[in-house]
């Protein structure tokens, strides 16, 4: 990395700090169409990103909610993971969902669950997340295609 590069680093954010980029890359820079979660401002919600020096590059929130695959786990869904056009690619997507495990276990949650773009399942499987069979859908959001997805934040457990 050139010496003047600006450092990649993750941190814990307010969810409006991530709107910019989420309509960006997740709304094709819609300003009509809503990228605010009616849960983004609950206690219990984790927004982390990735911020390439001061620019945020990389969203993503986590709310808890019951799991359509394991109800009886304790739970999260994520949700506006994205990473800015210029940036993908480059591991930082999979740096912030790495820190957001570690901060979800830290709360005792047992699983992740999403409906994941299926032109993002790549990312997914690539950072150990399961795609639920049968489970392929159209975002009723975006109207694109979208397939659940789960990972186990237990130590050896599967998905």
């Amino acid at each position: 990395m050139h010496p003047d590069a600006p450092e990649f680093h993750v941190e814990i954010v307010s969810p409006v700090a991530l709107h910019a980029v989420r309509r960006r890359v997740l709304r094709g820079d819609d300003p009509a169409i809503s990228v605010v979660d009616a849960r983004d401002d609950d206690d219990t919600a984790l927004h982390v990103a990735g911020l390439l020096g001061d620019r945020l590059v990389v969203t993503s929130s986590y709310y808890p909610s019951t799991s359509p695959v394991h109800p009886e786990r304790v739970t999260y869904q994520l949700r506006y993971m994205a990473t800015d056009f210029d940036v993908q690619g480059r591991g930082y997507g999979a740096l912030v969902a790495a820190a957001a495990e570690d901060l979800l276990r830290q709360r005792g949650v047992e699983e992740l669950w999403a409906n994941g773009r299926d032109t993002a399942l790549g990312f997914y499987r690539a950072t150990g997340w399961q795609t639920v069979p049968g489970s392929e859908h159209l975002s009723p959001e975006t109207q694109l295609p979208h397939t659940m997805i789960v990972k186990s934040l237990l130590d050896g457990a599967e998905s």
